[in-house]
């Protein structure tokens, strides 16, 4: 059966969410209304590796294993760039824009084909050479509690997250072949190389997530302040497409999609040094993580109609070092 999960659903969960954690707040502002906190905006990179890999279990075929395939793309040096704005309705209301892009770095796919008992029947590698990843967080959050002599604060905040990353796999090596593993396949002998230069697969991968989290920052000097933020996401919808540029026996938009529902988490942590008044300089560290509890994989062959296998794994991972400058208005 194909999961759907309709978008009202998730803009409606959000809208929920968000007005269930602000609403104490709301309740605790007083008549008179008090300074509020400055508009911050901040420009920076992200410099992060990514990975996203899935499995699907096609064993109803006979001669197929358990896992069937199993694709795993891994990239490096994909350098982001980050937009963040906090803006506030009022001293304890605000709304939180975050945006980023990046070309993606260069990279490596490792694609497993699997026989019947999982036993390996083929092992290929390919290049990475693109393409790009971006994501949009937009959040509705209340200030909780400012802590004594202004040495910081504990905000609260609820929203939605788009996080969206395609990658173009180029040339093909094949690594192992067992024939015997799947009677009636054949597959290239170890360390023959073909298509080298050419696009073989594209990976499309989008996440709706609803998300809620907690963010704080405690100041150890007048100019120096660490900072951290810590999301839930308790609902993600998956979207995944994959075209296989060398497979005739397959539709080519796409050849497999991939639905599903799951959970995931993103961290950031970080220092914040304000050389001026209205500037701060900050580095840090941030993760995102997705990870699918239940999905299906649905097969597009070209001469027949489509075929749907459990999807058994599907995991979206990018992590690494973050650096910025932040006006503070």
């Amino acid at each position: 059966m194909k999961l759907s999960f309709p978008a009202g659903r998730m803009v409606l969960a959000t809208a929920l969410t968000c007005v269930s954690l602000i609403s104490p707040v709301l309740a605790q502002e007083p008549e008179d209304e008090a300074r509020r906190p400055p508009t911050e905006i901040t420009i920076g990179t992200w410099i992060s590796v990514g990975e996203t890999k899935w499995a699907h279990n096609a064993s109803s075929v006979p001669g197929l294993g358990n896992p069937t395939s199993k694709l795993d793309y891994k990239d490096v040096g994909t350098n982001v760039i980050d937009v963040a704005g906090k803006f506030w309705f009022s001293p304890k209301v605000f709304t939180k824009l975050n945006v980023g892009f990046a070309n993606i770095g260069g990279g490596r796919l490792t694609d497993d084909d699997y026989g019947a008992g999982q036993q390996l029947f083929s092992s290929t590698q390919s290049n990475i050479n693109g393409n790009n990843m971006w994501y949009v967080n937009a959040d509705l959050g209340g200030r909780v509690t400012e802590f004594a002599h202004h040495r910081g604060y504990f905000d609260v905040f609820g929203g939605y997250q788009y996080w969206h990353t395609e990658y173009e796999a180029v040339g093909v090596a094949q690594i192992s072949c067992n024939p015997a593993a799947i009677p009636g396949l054949t597959c290239l002998p170890p360390g023959t190389s073909t298509n080298q230069g050419q696009t073989v697969i594209t990976n499309t991968t989008s996440w709706h997530s609803l998300r809620i989290g907690a963010t704080s920052e405690y100041r150890i000097t007048r100019r120096i302040s660490i900072h951290g933020t810590a999301v839930f996401i308790p609902a993600s919808y998956l979207d995944n497409k994959d075209q296989h540029h060398l497979r005739p026996d397959l539709q080519q938009n796409p050849s497999f999609a991939m639905t599903g529902y799951g959970i995931g988490a993103d961290a950031d942590v970080g220092l914040r040094f304000q050389f001026m008044k209205n500037f701060a300089a900050e580095v840090g560290y941030r993760v995102f993580w997705n990870q699918l509890i239940s999905g299906n994989l649905t097969v597009y062959p070209v001469n027949d109609s489509s075929q749907s296998f459990p999807l058994t794994q599907f995991q979206s991972l990018r992590h690494g070092l973050t650096a910025g400058l932040t006006l503070l208005f």
